[in-house]
């Protein structure tokens, strides 16, 4: 039998219980080579956290398609560079103003100014894909 509250099996997400609409978010990630995480921003359904109920940073090194891996926006914005995030300390910088997107890891801008204007406001929640994954010094100011 699958014990359904056993973290390895299926994604977990830590969901913020405040709704952010423009914000600036700084987080320091640590994940294996294999892990699949994010860090999901605007979740406009907090019992229902995906790409298609918000927006996904994604933090996937292994992804079949790694234009939407580490460092890109999921469906939304491709990362200019592809970076690898495994095995280390990260850091990354979000920006959402407006419709307006910025991704920074490690110093690296992924995303520049990217738009869409799908989910104007929602929750913000860190993913547990697979893997190993840490997060710390979670900071969220809204602009």
């Amino acid at each position: 039998a699958v014990d359904k509250k056993d973290p390895k099996v299926g994604a977990s997400y830590l969901v913020s219980k405040q709704s952010y609409k423009d914000f600036e978010l700084r987080a320091e990630v640590w994940v294996s080579n294999d892990a699949n995480s994010g860090i999901f921003i605007r979740c406009t359904d907090p019992a229902k956290i995906s790409s298609k109920t918000g927006y996904e940073v994604n933090i996937f090194d292994t992804r079949p398609d790694p234009s939407y891996g580490t460092g890109a926006i999921v469906n939304t914005a491709k990362a200019a560079t592809v970076l690898k995030a495994g095995g280390k300390w990260n850091n990354y910088h979000i920006i959402a103003k407006g419709s307006k997107f910025t991704v920074t890891l490690n110093g690296v801008k992924t995303v520049n100014g990217a738009e869409d204007s799908k989910f104007a406001e929602g929750r913000i929640a860190l993913q547990f894909g697979k893997g190993v994954v840490m997060f710390r010094n979670i900071q969220i100011k809204p602009l």
